[in-house]
């Protein structure tokens, strides 16, 4: 998947860069709205992140003319512009997501996650493994059919293993996908989720590899 970013704040647009590639997407980053627009009639993109402070060209100058050119590509605004106003005039110009900053990267991440989908015209939206199913859009998990009751940072760390079930993750690739960058987490952290998820659902919904990290368990089907 290909997602164009449209940032002009350098420290912000390297750390998203750096969370979407890890995160298996391929990322093509401009800094203003004349740029955005020159990148969108080149270039087929699956999602366009769009910032809307822009300079120069203002990013809701940018959604005007991508969607007077009949572009149907899905829009996930980023903006400290946090009014409802604002967020009510993104959407009516096209946008079909909106996130204020600050933001925290398991919530962007998701979000990205639920309008490609879309866009790949996937209608089931949860996620089922043998006994676990996981509903990414409204963060919600059941286990053998009965609801489970976890935190944000517990679905998230949950919903990471899971998409990638055969995937081993150390630590610090774990705290990044839940925290984001420059973003301070203490040295157990992972740890205290990872127990409470085994606490919450069965004791070998996660596996620990010594010495390297964790992967999802091996579920019943």
């Amino acid at each position: 998947m290909k997602i164009l970013l449209v940032e002009d704040d350098p420290s912000l647009a390297s750390g998203l860069q750096l969370a979407l590639r890890r995160a298996n997407y391929t990322v093509e980053h401009v800094d203003d709205g004349p740029a955005a627009i020159q990148a969108l009639a080149l270039t087929e993109f699956d999602l366009l992140v769009l910032d809307l402070g822009l300079p120069t060209l203002d990013g809701t100058a940018v959604l005007k003319a991508l969607r007077a050119r009949d572009n149907p590509i899905p829009v996930l605004v980023l903006s400290a512009r946090d009014s409802t106003r604002d967020r009510v005039q993104g959407l009516d110009l096209g946008a079909d997501d909106y996130l204020t900053k600050p933001f925290e990267l398991d919530e962007l991440l998701a979000r990205i996650r639920v309008l490609l989908r879309r866009r790949s015209g996937r209608q089931v939206n949860q996620l089922t493994l043998g006994d676990l199913s996981l509903n990414p859009e409204s963060l919600s998990a059941t286990w053998q059919g009965r609801p489970v009751e976890l935190q944000r940072l517990e679905f998230m760390l949950l919903l990471q293993l899971a998409e990638n079930p055969q995937r081993v993750f150390n630590r610090a690739q774990l705290e990044e996908s839940l925290y984001g960058w420059g973003e301070g987490a203490e040295s157990n952290t992972i740890d205290v989720h990872v127990h409470h998820l085994r606490r919450k659902i069965t004791p070998s919904v996660i596996k620990t590899i010594r010495g390297v990290g964790y992967r999802l368990g091996d579920l019943a089907a």
